[in-house]
């Protein structure tokens, strides 16, 4: 299910035009979507942490899972926003002690995430929020984790889709009814 951006035409001109385009990076004819400015301008990180941490109350959650790696830097400062407790999804091998795992296909191999499952409850809702949606893969991989753990999905907040990428499509089935919610579509 997709739910309409929350956010202004005048909201989204100030979270585009603090996004610097990078060609060739991180390899020849891949252009990295870099948002670095974005967090160096508080008015606009302030207005984007706003608008997250609204979300997540809007949808009922409990609790807010951030995808590494910048993930964490959007998800965060919304969840303490929003008065939420904070979730870090890591690549395998970075959280200690018991974790579980979900491995997942990229399109060039495959992966690993992890949670510690005693951070959720099983009453919890969980909103996911990451950077981008590109081929939907480490959203998806999170979705299963969150639900293996025994908490239910509130929804997926990402502040910008790479919508040539399809990973809505791949995404849309494991949400099984969540909400998707993209603040910016390139």
């Amino acid at each position: 299910m997709t739910a309409a951006a929350p956010v202004s035409q005048e909201l989204q001109s100030r979270l585009l035009g603090r996004i610097r385009d990078v060609p060739d990076h991180p390899k020849p004819g891949v252009t990295f979507k870099d948002i670095t400015p974005l967090l160096a301008d508080p008015a606009a990180f302030g207005a984007l942490t706003d608008t997250l941490a609204e979300l997540c109350l809007r949808h009922g959650a409990t609790k807010v899972v951030g995808l590494e790696a910048r993930g964490f830097i959007l998800a965060a400062p919304a969840a303490v926003r929003a008065g939420l407790g904070f979730v870090p999804v890591r690549k395998a091998g970075k959280l200690p002690g018991a974790t579980l795992g979900q491995a997942y296909d990229l399109e060039y191999g495959s992966a690993e995430i992890e949670i510690h499952a005693e951070d959720l409850d099983p009453g919890d809702r969980v909103m996911v929020i990451d950077d981008v949606l590109a081929t939907g893969g480490t959203a998806e991989a999170s979705l299963s984790l969150i639900r293996r753990a025994g908490a239910g999905v509130a929804g997926v907040a990402v502040l910008m889709e790479l919508s040539f990428l399809d990973g809505r499509q791949r995404l849309e089935r494991s949400l099984s009814g969540a909400p998707l919610e993209v603040l910016l579509t390139l």
